[in-house]
């Protein structure tokens, strides 16, 4: 069994500062944090799938990497669009995965148990929407080949495709179209991970599973319309846990980062003799 926790835009500030002038991301990253330590079951490994900063300041990445330094687990690093891949790299360069590929993209691949988690940087210096390249396509492919007697997942900032929220879907992957012909050719693509929403989806793509994680700190307001503004609401921070066993494959659960009453015995009532769940 792997267990692997995923958790996405953290969007950390500058210690006593806040996001957009109201998202205390900082603190609201320290809890999610608390929660990962408080699971019964560990996980073995922690990826965030980018936006680890607000505006790409190296004070920002301090602060996220003396929370996230906590975790006892490997924690792998992936960029946003609020990243910058050459500054997160020189920061977090004792954290795994770091030092491999380009010196300028959170690029590469490794083993975890009996999943390979394959990282791809989809940030574009500047620019709010994602891009991969030819030249990352095409390692893509070379590493789906080279790990098919594995179960893989794919993890990256921006979803490949539209998702319904119109001014989050105009700053979607761009080549997402060129991406899910690759995941189409390599059946062992278990689950496409991303972020970059701010909210809980999951929908198909290229034969496989794409998965949305919800931000640990504020999320996207959930407005169908075309018109709709881009605004963040205070809905409950949360995170993922993807659960991979050869008999069942790549199980998805979200887990709150919040407390909540609990936990309480199903309790029958008296005289009924079976469980009350």
């Amino acid at each position: 069994m792997t267990l692997i926790a995923q958790i996405t835009d953290i969007h950390a500030r500058p210690r006593g500062q806040t996001c957009y002038r109201k998202s205390e991301t900082n603190m609201l990253l320290s809890r999610a944090v608390d929660s990962l330590l408080a699971l019964a079951t560990q996980p073995d490994a922690v990826v965030v799938t980018g936006d680890i900063t607000d505006q790409r300041d190296e004070r920002e990445y301090r602060v996220a990497k003396e929370q996230l330094s906590r975790l006892p687990m490997p924690v792998f690093l992936l960029s946003g669009n609020h990243d910058n891949s050459t500054r997160m790299k020189d920061i977090f360069s004792d954290f795994a995965g770091m030092t491999d590929g380009p010196a300028d993209r959170t690029q590469y691949s490794t083993s975890l148990g009996d999943v390979q988690l394959i990282v791809l940087d989809s940030s574009v210096p500047g620019a709010p929407h994602g891009e991969l390249g030819a030249e990352q396509l095409a390692w893509l492919d070379q590493e789906l080949v080279s790990s098919s007697n594995k179960a893989a997942m794919i993890a990256l900032h921006h979803p490949p495709v539209d998702l319904g929220i119109q001014h989050m879907d105009a700053i979607k992957l761009i080549d997402g179209d060129r991406f899910g012909d690759i995941v189409s050719r390599h059946g062992h693509v278990e689950r496409i991970i991303c972020g970059h929403l701010h909210r809980t989806i999951i929908t198909g793509f290229a034969g496989s599973v794409l998965v949305v994680a919800p931000s640990v700190a504020h999320q996207v307001v959930l407005d169908f319309n075309d018109n709709a503004p881009a605004e963040f609401v205070f809905e409950p921070p949360a995170f993922f846990l993807h659960h991979h066993s050869p008999k069942t494959g790549m199980v998805t659960h979200q887990a709150f980062v919040n407390r909540y009453d609990g936990p309480y015995p199903f309790w029958a009532d008296e005289g009924v003799s079976w469980p009350g769940y």
